[in-house]
């Protein structure tokens, strides 16, 4: 049986972006349990109901006829919601979409809380969704049973109220609270970390890859980012926390430089980030960040750089096909004679996806762990 409306209309349900090799589905069966649970416990009239880390927009599709609104952290999903909805007639105004770093116009009577793969985000969602419920509303969370800790429901109770979990069914439970958990005491502080040989203090923020750390990866590709006073013109694909694009900057002080994630929550840590190096790059106006689908939308054979430091896993899935369309929009944007920086896990064999794309790679780098490749993009067409 495939995915269906709350009424039981079938539905076309996919991720983002369509691809034929990406065999998986738009929805597990934690989403499945959402929907039987609201089957169930049908929803009062006129509840206001918010949909929290929809990964692609199958809740959304779903309960349409609730009229939810969304919020979640993924601009995929946010471009996975847009075309379901448009796959199964329905008007994008029947789900409306906000980023995580906004926060949704309340009050909300009932929250369906998809459980975060990072607790600390996970965390900072529930603290932040306070502000948006109603006196006593519900807050269901669920997940795949392997994928929430026992933690999980610990936060859900300070920070909402009593979640009794149900039963186990196909390897997914869900937790149902009422909002009446005291105000929690203060948001810990972030924790952050320095470049010092390019000047820089950065910090992170929950649900942000690093977790206020500097990822071994990222440390080994910064060896080998260029440091000239030619004009370039680069970005950082998969941006996280900005290092790696404030490093360029810095290190690179003609240079055009431009950070894109498909977080939200990424985008704005690296933009405080920025903010607060900013002293250190003459004209910080040359460094930017943006939330976006990779380089979709940038110009072709307009890049002399991409640095990337692509997502090993896409939630809880390992993301070797994201990896693949980020190589290809990388040569497609990069001039003729324009180069392709990756770091990545030595067992992910990304060099044998930079070869169908590029023809060739280098190997620049590499420890136990990891591995930087190298690629430039030769003569022939994007």
């Amino acid at each position: 049986m495939g995915w269906q409306s709350l009424e039981g209309r079938e539905l076309t349900i996919g991720r983002w972006p369509p691809q034929a090799a990406d065999r998986l589905q738009a929805w597990d069966a934690a989403d499945e349990y959402f929907l039987h649970r609201l089957r169930e416990q049908p929803v009062a009239p006129g509840a206001r109901v918010l949909l929290v880390d929809d990964h692609w927009g199958a809740l959304g599709v779903a309960l349409a006829g609730l009229q939810p609104v969304a919020w979640g952290d993924s601009h995929l999903g946010r471009l996975a919601l847009a075309a379901n909805l448009r796959a199964d007639n329905l008007a994008a105004e029947a789900v409306p979409f906000v980023p995580s770093t906004d926060l949704p116009v309340g009050p909300f009577d009932l929250a369906l809380v998809r459980i975060a793969k990072d607790l600390d985000a996970f965390s900072d969602t529930l603290r932040r969704l306070r502000e948006v419920l109603a006196p006593g509303a519900e807050v269901v969370a669920g997940g795949m049973i392997k994928h929430t800790p026992t933690r999980a429901w610990r936060l859900l109770e300070s920070l909402i109220g009593p979640a009794p979990t149900t039963p186990g069914w196909k390897k997914a439970r869900l937790g149902s609270a009422r909002f009446t958990a005291p105000p929690p005491g203060p948001v810990p502080e972030s924790t952050g970390y320095e470049l010092a040989a390019d000047g820089l203090a950065l910090c992170g923020a929950p649900g942000v890859f690093g977790g206020g750390r500097l990822d071994g990866g990222a440390a080994l590709l910064l060896r080998h980012l260029p440091a000239v006073e030619t004009p370039l013109t680069a970005v950082d694909l998969g941006s996280g926390d900005g290092v790696l694009a404030l490093a360029l900057a810095r290190r690179c002080p003609r240079a055009q430089v431009l950070g894109v994630d498909a977080s939200h929550r990424a985008v704005a840590c690296a933009m405080a980030n920025l903010a607060r190096n900013a002293g250190v790059f003459g004209d910080a106006s040359r460094v930017a960040f943006n939330v976006g689908d990779g380089l979709a939308d940038a110009q072709p054979a307009t890049l002399d750089l991409v640095v990337c430091n692509p997502p090993f896993h896409d939630g809880h899935a390992v993301a070797d096909v994201t990896a693949a369309r980020l190589f290809e929009q990388a040569r497609a944007a990069l001039r003729p004679g324009g180069r392709l920086l990756v770091v990545g896990n030595r067992h992910l064999g990304h060099h044998a996806k930079i070869d169908r794309i590029f023809g060739s790679h280098e190997l620049v780098d590499g420890d136990a762990r990891f591995v930087v490749l190298a690629a430039t993009r030769g003569d022939g067409p994007a």
